[in-house]
């Protein structure tokens, strides 16, 4: 239909936002945000730019899933009086010491089938 997609950085478009946040609002100020000649707007990405963040965002999302089981698992291990260092560079060092050390329960060391 001849129209042409402007994409306007949020930042930009929270200046022209006169009340409360609400649809209306939004629209508002979207719509006089866009009326201005000087306002700066985003380029569209293209396919392989928006994989490619995909991809990164994935990453992130595992290595903080990492993270978080290894600190759960240091919690765990405190419980039962051992203590590891911080750092996924430490966790081999610590599973090995938890399957050696006689205060964990059996139930704990065995692998779940």
């Amino acid at each position: 239909m001849g129209h042409r997609v402007k994409l306007i950085r949020p930042q930009y478009v929270n200046t022209f936002v006169k009340r409360n946040k609400n649809d209306r609002n939004d629209a508002e100020a979207l719509s006089e945000a866009a009326s201005r000649p000087s306002m700066r707007t985003v380029p569209v990405k293209t396919v392989n730019e928006q994989a490619a963040t995909i991809v990164v965002k994935h990453r992130e999302m595992m290595v903080g899933q990492r993270t978080q089981a290894i600190n759960s698992l240091r919690g765990h291990a405190a419980a039962f009086g051992v203590i590891a260092a911080k750092g996924s560079g430490n966790a081999d060092i610590l599973l090995s010491t938890l399957a050696d050390h006689p205060a964990i329960p059996d139930m704990a060391n065995s692998p779940t089938t």
